[in-house]
C-alpha cells in the first residue's frame, strides 16, 4: 500500500532569495526513498509517493526540512499533506470556486488547527468584499482583486495572529492542481 503526499515549501524562490530549484528538490526527495516525485511551479510544491507504513506527516515534514537544510544550507518550513486531506480541503471550500478566477481564491494551509478566537480581532466587515473562512488546518480567502492587493491577507498575516504556526498560501489553481497530482 502506498500513499501520495504533497509537500508545500514556505517562502522559497521569492525575489531571488532562499533558492530551492525544483530540479534539485526532485532528486533530494528521491534520495530519501520517495517515488514518483513531481514538482509544480517554482514556488515549492512537490508530490511524491511512499509506503503507507512510512512515518507520520509530522515526521515526514521534519525529515524533508532537515534534508533541505543539509542540501541548501538553510531551513525551510514545510507542510506535508496526503491526497485525502488535500481533496477534503478543496471539497470543503465555502466559496463558489467554479465561478471565480484562480487568483481570487486562496487557501492558507496551517501546521495545526487554528481556532476562531485566534482571528477574532479581525473585523471582517471592514474588509468587504474580501472574506475568509476557517477550515480543517486551512483558511479560505476570497480576494476579488488578487492576493497582492488584498488588505485582508495583510491583516491575516500579522505576526501576532500566526505566531507559532507554519502557514503557507496557495492560489486556487494550485490547490486544484495538487489535488489532481495526488489523486490515487
Amino acid at each position: 500500500m502506498t500513499t501520495t503526499y504533497a509537500v508545500l515549501l514556505r517562502g522559497i524562490n521569492v525575489g531571488g532569495h532562499r533558492k530551492v530549484p525544483m530540479a534539485e528538490l526532485r532528486p533530494l526527495l528521491e534520495g530519501m526513498g520517495h517515488r514518483d516525485v513531481r514538482t509544480y511551479l517554482q514556488s515549492g510544491n512537490a508530490v511524491f509517493t511512499t509506503d503507507a507504513d512510512e512515518p507520520s506527516d509530522a515526521e515526514l515534514t521534519t525529515a524533508i526540512e532537515d534534508a533541505i537544510e543539509q542540501r541548501f544550507g538553510f531551513r525551510v518550513d514545510c507542510l506535508v499533506r496526503d491526497s485525502a486531506y488535500l481533496a477534503a480541503v478543496a471539497d470543503a471550500c465555502p466559496f463558489p470556486a467554479a465561478e471565480l478566477e484562480g487568483k481570487q481564491l486562496h487557501v492558507t494551509y496551517f501546521s495545526e488547527t487554528v481556532l476562531p478566537e485566534r482571528l477574532a480581532s479581525i473585523d471582517q466587515q471592514a474588509f468587504l468584499p474580501e472574506e475568509f473562512r476557517l477550515g480543517d488546518r486551512a483558511l479560505y480567502l476570497y480576494a476579488p482583486d488578487g492576493l497582492g492587493r488584498s488588505k485582508l491577507a495583510e491583516a491575516l498575516s500579522r505576526p501576532a495572529l500566526v505566531k507559532g504556526i507554519v502557514a503557507t498560501t496557495r492560489n486556487w489553481n494550485t490547490v486544484v492542481k495538487l489535488v489532481e497530482m495526488t489523486r490515487d
